[in-house]
């Protein structure tokens, strides 16, 4: 027998959860070809695991990485943590479907993002042509894709607060058509975000109505995770009941001191819906901290109309007066997490200028001091103003009773919530949340072996089975011979994450070896630079 790639002697935690064993594992033709006792067995690639797991490859259930990836497709952030696909398109903010009209100035809106040599082209409107674009680079890992309900209703209405008219709902509905038939594995929304913001719950029924007619997923950042969250899982669960699909609740955690402690109670309600016949599942990254936009911390009204218009009411005496109003007083509905969390838990993560770099890995007050300025609300607005809308903010809401509580979970499994990118060089920008280099190897190296509240097969198996089998990935997640070669080999005694709030870029220890589709992409914890990943499309 001769393979192309044979593991010798590993310890195979296949996925499954069930217990591991001891086994050679050989892979031909990017496939899994036997596993086993392979001794008499030759191949050009050999590696002797003795000491190490060998598991499936891990299966980011929650990523941002497919405007990412088109610009860094080497995917370092995911490969070094043992990741070989990502689940993108969450939250909303799918790449596609776009407006035309509106190609250019969502080209320059995300270059923002993006250190001054990189190249980002839109070449695509609808989801189809998008993954098509995806397909004509080389990627690092494989790209699965949800169509974004926020993207969906900005095709057909822009940032407007208003309800849908039945022409425009008529649209949004042949957008979710035409993505969910060119190959995207569901459908998205991120409901504190413009301008999923804006749409009612029965919007959002009409359009998970159209997933569910191609037996596809609804996922969801829902309305709210701190004071309003058992409201806002509970109209995630009705979405499901009503439109009769899958519902998966994004980076599911429970947010602010006063709140902490009712993962109980939100935890009891999933299952409840269970119990009901609703099929619900949940991810989660192991942080007390979240990520995101630093103007989310505006209310609703000051996102309507687009970024254009929210800068001009921070540039408008008025308006700053309201918004100042608003958010210390709060509005119905809204999570504000200036009042509900205080200013010092709040740090910013991005500033693109290098005029303001000083401001990175800094709580809003610190930076309010740096700048000599007046209260926390100026320092905002103009950080925002100056940076045009595109500042990134860690929030520290958190507590690790009720993370370690869901992540024991049966219906939890592992997202990072980040996107790709690089440990050093100009795709290495900002401070971002540790996760997006540590969350796996954290799961391993703290949860279960030195907190144990998860077993080693427990956790590979939120990493891999569970998120493969609530996307529909058929052809990964398992170790079983005539699957796609997905590799993971790590030491279960070393691994570790190294990435930190104040250095996020450290790479993480224990994660050996990583295959993407038969081709080794990390060797001893380096990346190799071969590009294996491919387009996945749900058909």
């Amino acid at each position: 027998m001769f393979f192309d790639l044979l593991i010798r002697n590993g310890l195979i935690v296949d996925g499954t959860g069930k217990t591991a064993y001891r086994a050679d594992l050989a892979v031909n033709s990017k496939k899994i070809a036997d596993i086993g006792d392979l001794a008499q067995a030759r191949a050009r690639v050999v590696i002797p695991a003795e000491g190490l797991v060998v598991a499936p490859g891990f299966i980011d259930a929650h990523s941002h990485s497919d405007r990412r990836l088109l610009v860094y497709p080497q995917a370092e952030s995911n490969l070094v943590q043992g990741i070989t696909t990502v689940m993108a398109g969450q939250c909303g903010c799918s790449a596609a479907p776009i407006d035309p009209g509106k190609r250019q100035q969502l080209e320059e809106r995300y270059r923002l993002s993006l250190p001054p040599e990189a190249e980002y082209r839109i070449t695509w409107t609808g989801f189809g042509e998008y993954l098509d674009h995806a397909e004509g680079v080389k990627l690092g890992v494989n790209l699965a894709c949800l169509a974004g309900h926020g993207a969906i209703r900005a095709v057909v209405m822009g940032d407007e607060d208003r309800a849908p008219g039945p022409l425009d709902l008529k649209k949004m509905k042949q957008h979710t058509a035409e993505s969910m038939e060119a190959g995207a594995f569901g459908l998205s929304s991120g409901l504190i975000y413009p301008p999923g913001m804006f749409s009612s719950t029965e919007e959002l029924i009409a359009l998970a109505q159209v997933a569910a007619r191609y037996e596809r997923i609804y996922t969801s950042h829902i309305r709210g995770e701190g004071d309003t969250v058992l409201e806002a899982v509970d109209e995630a669960i009705s979405i499901g009941r009503r439109a009769k699909l899958p519902v998966h609740i994004s980076h599911h955690k429970v947010s602010g001191r006063k709140n902490w402690g009712r993962s109980r109670e939100t935890l009891a309600l999933m299952q409840g819906a269970c119990e009901q016949g609703i099929d619900i599942t949940l991810d989660q990254y192991p942080y007390l901290a979240g990520a995101t936009p630093l103007s989310t911390l505006l209310p609703p009204w000051a996102h309507e109309g687009g970024t254009e218009r929210l800068l001009k009411r921070l540039r408008d005496d008025s308006a700053k007066k309201r918004l100042r109003r608003d958010m210390k007083r709060g509005l119905p509905g809204w999570e504000n997490f200036a009042r509900d969390l205080g200013w010092e838990n709040i740090v910013v993560s991005f500033v693109r200028s290098d005029g303001n770099k000083q401001a990175e890995g800094h709580s809003i007050p610190d930076i309010k001091s740096m700048r000599n300025e007046p209260d926390e609300f100026t320092t905002l607005f103009n950080l925002l103003v100056e940076e045009e809308d595109t500042p990134g903010m860690i929030i520290f809401s958190m507590c690790e009773d009720d993370v370690r509580r869901i992540m024991r979970h049966p219906l939890q499994m592992v997202g990072t919530d980040a996107s790709s990118i690089a440990s050093g060089g100009p795709f290495a920008c900002g401070k971002p949340h540790p996760r997006h280099f540590g969350t796996c190897p954290k799961v391993l190296g703290r949860y279960v072996r030195e907190y144990g509240v998860l077993t080693l097969e427990e956790a590979v198996k939120k990493m891999t089975s569970l998120p493969a089998d609530c996307y529909g990935i058929r052809d990964r997640g398992v170790i079983r011979t005539g699957m796609c070669a997905d590799l993971t080999v790590f030491n279960p005694e070393t691994v570790i994450d190294k990435a930190t709030y104040r250095d996020p870029h450290r790479l993480p220890d224990g994660i050996e070896y990583v295959f993407v589709n038969g081709i080794a992409a990390v060797k001893q914890g380096v990346c190799t630079g071969n590009l294996a990943g491919k387009v996945l499309r749900k058909s």
